[in-house]
């Protein structure tokens, strides 16, 4: 997921990327998939005429974010973002 965020953020304008992730957060923690889809349809209205390709990435990749949603959500947290792979693989890396 952190890795769809940024390849999501990768062309847009500096003066947008704070509205387009304040857009975006509401899609990924949604508590229902339906949730997660209407929060897209808002994002892909708000900003497919400035950047199209960001909502067909999210839909290109949808098939592989549903199975999130089946998880709670302290879990989801955990799976979609790399802080605890990343202080393992540190930790690892030190020894």
């Amino acid at each position: 997921m952190v890795h769809l965020i940024r390849n999501s953020l990768k062309f847009v304008s500096w003066k947008d990327r704070k509205s387009v992730v304040a857009d975006l957060k509401p899609i990924y923690p949604a508590a229902t998939v339906a949730k997660a889809d209407s929060a897209l349809t808002a994002f892909a209205e708000r900003w497919d005429g400035i950047y199209p390709t960001i909502s067909q990435t999210w839909l290109n990749h949808w098939e592989n974010i549903i199975p999130l949603f089946d998880y709670p959500a302290p879990i989801r947290c955990i799976i979609y973002t790399t802080n605890a792979i990343e202080a393992v693989n540190r930790s690892l890396g030190k020894v």
